[in-house]
């Protein structure tokens, strides 16, 4: 596989900064950053993803309903999603229940392992 180029959507600029160096430092992957949803929306019909990590609680335009308009886009309905978040998540209902995402990491993750961990989520491994 080529190198995989990564959206990191994130509103919280000390995470989007951890997980940047996480996947481009030490996995060896590009990354694009992206502060909110909307501006998401906008990088993602520019360029193609490998994969979009996405933050699941944001201000305006949550995870979730960016994953539902990224996935209703026909530019960007292909590209894998994945959530990031920080809410456990107890029982059997979630709020992602639903939206066809490809997996969820919780907060916090393990920054020298987050590209092997999204590369193993995906089959990539």
């Amino acid at each position: 596989m080529s190198t995989p180029v990564a959206l990191v959507v994130d509103d919280d600029e000390d995470i989007r900064a951890i997980t940047e160096l996480a996947l481009a430092r030490v996995g060896g992957w590009e990354v694009v950053t992206a502060d909110r949803g909307a501006r998401a929306l906008e990088i993602a019909r520019e360029r193609k993803f490998s994969v979009i990590l996405l933050d699941l609680m944001m201000p305006q335009m949550d995870g979730i309903e960016t994953a539902s308009r990224l996935l209703a886009d026909p530019a960007t309905a292909d590209v894998p999603i994945i959530l990031v978040t920080a809410k456990a998540m107890i029982g059997d209902a979630q709020p992602w229940d639903g939206v066809a995402i490809a997996g969820v990491i919780p907060k916090p993750y393990n920054p020298m392992t987050l590209a092997a961990d999204v590369s193993a989520m995906l089959g990539w491994a």
